[in-house]
């Protein structure tokens, strides 16, 4: 090899870097900046953003053929491996008791999911196929693994930019659910308190459960089984009391691993070719919109539950019958206690929330079914 040869060989990178990669490895880096100085959903954010610094640099081959991030989304995206196992980790996680020791709040859960649908009628407005527009509007449920889910079926090529808009609009639920919360009630209704007499709910209860909710919901909508028992699964390792060992894998080594991966195959799909275009800011902006009126829903319905009850629902629970486990159901607990300090609201806070979690996952199978019937 002659001396220019090698400096063509060494400076190849260079000279392929495109204004773009320029833009997309910004983006990359505000992602990381998110993560680590403002510690929003970190876990999910800094993976995200360091793929696509890599996903943005010229003939590394990590996302062709072979590499790492090609054999990583064949193996773990494109068979939806990644979504199930994080499943699996987030049901051991979940404590259900809060919602069975209150049913009703199944109801805000139902409430919170109304932004799906609005969103996927006005992204068929706005032009988009109806594949492509039922994978946007599960980004509302602010749910990344039902998101990455739904996409992987309807739209992979739209994977991307809704599992960006997933995962970045819940780190910044503290941020955009506050004024929604502070705009839709008064600050009487925000200081309703309501009394919390536990119910016990026995283990054979909490059993029985996850398995009774994995055959109804299989068999009223089966396109939603496999994330509906992976969810199921991890809260029977819980529940069940004699396999600790697995229970704590889940939520520990198997969801974090799986996120790891996922969050850096999501990155590395986010290059300047397929990242950079109006349709990527439609898509995030129509999130934006699910996500704003998910929780706009939930709230109204919160009101019209405190004035049925008597003004014994605070309706800010509304804001938590959105899918985002626990984040969503803390919040609302905070800003009950920002007006009152002694207004204890967070365990109706997580019947919702849990709530919330369940009826993305159905809103998830549902709009999979109708697509697939009306497309056959």
């Amino acid at each position: 090899m002659n001396s220019s040869e090698l400096i063509v060989e060494l400076t190849k990178g260079i000279t392929n870097f495109t204004f773009g990669n320029a833009i997309m490895i910004i983006v990359g880096a505000v992602l990381i900046y998110l993560a680590v100085a403002k510690e929003y959903e970190p876990v999910l954010l800094l993976p995200i953003g360091f793929g696509c610094l890599l996903a943005n640099i010229p003939l590394t081959g990590m996302t062709e053929g072979h590499g790492l991030f090609a054999v990583l989304y064949d193996a773990g995206i494109a068979t939806e491996l990644f979504p199930l196992l994080i499943f699996v980790g987030v049901g051991a996680m979940i404590d259900f008791s809060p919602l069975l020791a209150q049913p009703r709040m199944a109801l805000l859960g139902a409430a919170g999911q109304f932004g799906i649908f609005a969103t996927l009628l006005l992204a068929t407005l706005l032009g988009f196929p109806l594949n492509e527009a039922a994978s946007i509007g599960v980004i509302g449920a602010i749910d990344g693994p039902t998101s990455i889910f739904v996409a992987t079926k309807l739209a992979p090529e739209l994977l991307a930019p809704i599992a960006v808009a997933a995962y970045s609009y819940m780190s910044l639920i503290p941020i955009i659910q506050p004024p929604l919360m502070r705009l839709l009630t008064t600050k009487d209704e925000r200081r309703i308190r309501m009394a919390y007499a536990p119910r016990p709910i026995s283990r054979r209860t909490r059993i029985i459960f996850p398995v009774l909710v994995t055959l109804i919901v299989g068999l009223l909508v089966p396109d939603a089984t496999p994330l509906i028992s992976m969810l199921m699964l991890g809260n029977l390792l819980r529940e069940s009391g004699v396999v600790e060992r697995l229970s704590k894998a889940a939520q520990n080594e198997i969801i974090n691993i799986a996120t790891l991966f996922l969050g850096l195959t999501i990155g590395s799909t986010m290059s300047a070719g397929s990242f950079l275009n109006a349709q990527t800011l439609a898509i995030l902006l129509l999130g934006l919109f699910a996500f704003v009126l998910d929780t706009v829903a939930g709230l109204i319905f919160g009101k019209i539950l405190c004035v049925i009850s008597g003004r014994r629902i605070n309706p800010l629970l509304g804001a938590a019958g959105i899918s985002a486990f626990p984040m969503a159901g803390r919040l609302v607990a905070r800003m009950a206690l920002d007006e009152d300090f002694d207004n204890m609201i967070l365990m109706h806070a997580m019947g919702a929330n849990t709530a919330g979690q369940l009826g993305s996952v159905m809103a998830g199978g549902v709009l999979l079914a109708l697509v697939s019937g009306i497309l056959g």
